[in-house]
């Protein structure tokens, strides 16, 4: 009977969950806060729970998204205090809106990351950065479970840039960000790539920085998920839930 879609976080040690570990906390959740979720037929019902362009195990993000069928109408706001109450600290609910117009998936292309490296010098990243983007095409190699692929990072790279400031601000549907390592010798670069097939991840872009250029950082770095959209003409992205939504926490 209604459809709503949902901006949710994964934030601190959560980043760490899997696609799946994180699903099944929302399944739970659903269950402990009395949701009216609608369920799929067949021999092993489960909720109606649509998700879209999960981010990789070990990546942060502020902009997840997530569509719940329900059984009868819900407020938003109501839907989204009872579902930030039972889900464990670190997924956290932001926004929701009563799904309308295209679905999700036609509504995200692109995504804006935050990539903090610690051990890497500002100057050292501004000229790998440079070097990257001069090429028409970088492609990595990323081992899956079907076997090697290859990956042009550059092809899905809209753009990228090294940042002086402690706090980025994202194009709109995300949140800002505030880097947890702010000492001179922790570079940090934002990105927005588009959602090719296979996705590229921040650790391509990283790949990609070592083969043009042999950055490695010392220590592994810290990716987070600023925003999700449509790319527009400037390449800023557009909010998949509109204007029309329920914000509950930055």
């Amino acid at each position: 009977m209604q459809r709503i879609r949902m901006r949710f976080a994964k934030r601190g040690r959560l980043r760490f969950l899997s696609h799946r570990d994180v699903a099944r906390s929302f399944e739970r959740a659903v269950r402990r806060a009395g949701v009216p979720v609608a369920h799929s037929h067949g021999f092993s019902p489960h909720p109606r729970l649509s998700w879209i362009g999960a981010a990789p195990t070990g990546s942060a993000s502020e902009a997840e998204y997530l569509e719940i069928g329900l059984t009868s109408p819900v407020d938003p706001a109501a839907l989204v205090a009872a579902l930030d109450a039972a889900l464990p600290d670190g997924l956290d609910v932001l926004a929701a809106a009563v799904a309308d117009g295209p679905s999700l998936a036609d509504r995200i292309d692109a995504s804006h990351w935050l990539l903090e490296l610690p051990g890497v010098g500002p100057d050292a990243l501004r000229e790998a950065l440079a070097a990257l983007l001069a090429e028409s095409s970088v492609v990595v190699e990323r081992v899956t479970p079907s076997g090697r692929r290859q990956i042009d990072v550059r092809a899905a790279l809209v753009r990228a840039e090294v940042i002086d400031d402690t706090v980025a601000t994202p194009p709109s549907g995300g949140s800002p960000a505030t880097p947890t390592d702010q000492t001179p010798n922790c570079a940090i670069m934002t990105a927005v790539v588009r959602q090719t097939t296979p996705a590229v991840r921040p650790d391509d872009v990283l790949g990609a920085l070592d083969v043009v250029a042999g950055l490695r950082p010392p220590v592994p770095a810290k990716a987070t998920r600023m925003a999700q959209g449509l790319l527009d003409h400037r390449g800023d992205l557009a909010d998949p839930l509109g204007s029309d939504r329920v914000t509950t926490r930055a």
